[in-house]
């Protein structure tokens, strides 16, 4: 081997050794335990056999570096530890997938900083039904949509869009009453005839409440999806 070859050889492997070592220290680096904003998110879909649930710990608020936590750290959903993760976009992640079809009820995250001091959050996840059967083609008059699983202050983001392109459709939330959403004939006279795809998600967030300083928000998020024909 020659010697340029050589020693260009040896200055790549000590770079890679050198990234390995940056990016170990960096799960530990130094962060006071007051600034670490916690930022939890829970997504299901109808019909996805698993939903996901990823949590980050950022450095001071939710735009924040993410971080790792070297022992005595650790996170936990109702008890399974979960290993870090990272990636080029988001950083540091601890992310764990479960079956959906079995996920429905209380749970609890479990963080244990590097001081060893527990934060405890508990939170309720409750996949939504959509009653109302939906036909491959409906016809532009008032659409009445029956839902199960949904408390009485709860929102729906109704999301209703064409394949026309000529308008943005409709995006915007709607409170549920009773159980039930109208989406009325004014609104279906904004949509083009033809093929239509319908989108509902709940939208959850609220306050992590055994938090840092920094504090810290849980989300959750399930959405449902038809397609039909719009038809005059």
């Amino acid at each position: 081997m020659k010697g340029d070859q050589f020693r260009c050889m040896v200055m790549a492997i000590l770079l890679v050794l050198t990234g390995c070592k940056n990016a170990d220290k960096k799960g530990d680096q130094p962060v006071s335990p007051d600034n670490i904003y916690f930022d939890y998110q829970v997504t299901g879909a109808e019909g996805d056999d698993n939903l996901t649930i990823k949590l980050q710990y950022r450095e001071e608020d939710e735009e924040g570096d993410g971080l790792a936590f070297g022992e005595p750290g650790k996170v936990e959903v109702d008890g399974q530890r979960i290993l870090a993760d990272s990636s080029r976009m988001s950083g540091y992640f601890y992310e764990l997938q479960k079956p959906g079809a079995d996920f429905a009820g209380p749970h609890f995250i479990l963080f244990t900083s590097s001081t060893g001091k527990e934060y405890r959050e508990e939170f309720n996840f409750q996949p939504i039904t959509l009653l109302t059967p939906i036909g491959d083609t409906v016809r532009r008059d008032e659409l009445v949509l029956e839902f199960e699983g949904l408390g009485p202050d709860d929102q729906i983001r109704l999301l209703l869009t064409d394949t026309s392109f000529i308008n943005d459709g409709i995006n915007r939330m709607e409170k549920i009453l009773d159980g039930r959403l109208v989406i009325s004939r004014e609104d279906l006279e904004t949509i083009g005839t033809g093929p239509v795809q319908l989108e509902l998600i709940r939208e959850y967030e609220r306050g992590v409440k055994n938090r840092t300083d920094a504090g810290g928000r849980l989300q959750i998020t399930y959405s449902l999806k038809r397609e039909f024909f719009l038809k005059d």
